[in-house]
């Protein structure tokens, strides 16, 4: 008689909710320094002090001061909420736009729906960034303008999967037995058919966020968003590559925000693809 064999379940390791509460506790920072900036540092992103100009990390200048002696932290923190309100801008647009595009295309007559899928794929194929800055080449600089080129870019990564969606959703019996109820087409698409391809747009959302906020600092960086002397990340890596040799925080500590934004957003947002295809870990 063979001895049993008895099977443990296995126990998932604490370092992985470690690795999503470090970057949604980060984001939490990071929307503190959207909203209220002034709770993280009091210091004024503006004030330049030529006399202080590249101060190294230390005192009262925790991250050094840039080329005009302006206070890294503060123009870091203060920078939040110009490279963030443009990945926010950028994707609520795209979500918005995709989501109806990709309804409308699911829904249509073949001959439109073909027009439009081959226009998403045409757009695909084009990198982001590259399409943006054509946009913006058009409409010219500033904050909206570049809001508006990154959403361009990102509706059709929204639209193709809400295209996909709509024709699993109106083929589906709920959407047959509300036909055969006699409802019309309009109640149909927005009480039942709009709600039921919502559901990977969350997940969309949180990775394309990242991808926005590269784009908005990149345009940034060559110009194209908010001009100085305002704080945005993009633009601060621009002043700051002129000053790498004598001053390396300049540059670093944007572009470290940058990275660790990007980072903490691609994190949570696998972490909801993997609840929103089932899957536990």
């Amino acid at each position: 008689m063979g001895v049993p064999v008895v099977v443990l379940p296995r126990r998932r390791p604490a370092r992985a909710g470690l690795r999503v509460a470090v970057p949604v506790l980060f984001l939490a920072v990071l929307a503190l320094a959207v909203l209220a900036p002034e709770l993280l540092t009091r210091v004024d992103p503006l004030a330049a002090d030529p006399l202080g100009a590249l101060s190294p990390p230390g005192g009262a200048h925790p991250l050094g001061t840039d080329h005009l002696g302006r206070d890294v932290l503060s123009r870091v923190v203060h920078g939040a909420r110009h490279s963030i309100s443009i990945g926010v801008g950028a994707t609520v647009l795209a979500v918005v736009a995709g989501v109806l595009l990709g309804l409308a295309a699911g829904l249509s007559p073949k001959w439109l729906d073909e027009a439009l899928a081959r226009s998403f794929d045409v757009l695909s194929t084009l990198p982001e960034l590259l399409l943006a800055l054509l946009v913006v080449a058009i409409t010219g600089p500033g904050t909206v303008n570049v809001i508006f080129a990154i959403a361009v870019a990102q509706i059709p990564n929204y639209a193709r999967v809400i295209r996909a969606q709509t024709f699993v959703v109106r083929h589906s019996g709920y959407v047959e037995q509300a036909r055969t109820f006699g409802r019309g087409r309009l109640a149909i698409t927005f009480g039942h058919v709009l709600p039921n391809v919502l559901g990977p747009i969350p997940v969309l959302a949180t990775i394309g966020l990242g991808t926005a906020v590269i784009a908005g600092s990149g345009l940034s960086f060559l110009g194209m968003g908010p001009q100085p002397p305002a704080a945005e990340w993009g633009a601060m890596l621009s002043e700051g590559r002129n000053y790498l040799r004598v001053a390396w925080w300049e540059a670093l500590f944007p572009g470290i925000a940058i990275t660790l934004t990007v980072v903490c957003l691609t994190v949570v947002g696998r972490r909801l693809q993997r609840r929103f295809e089932g899957r536990s870990s």
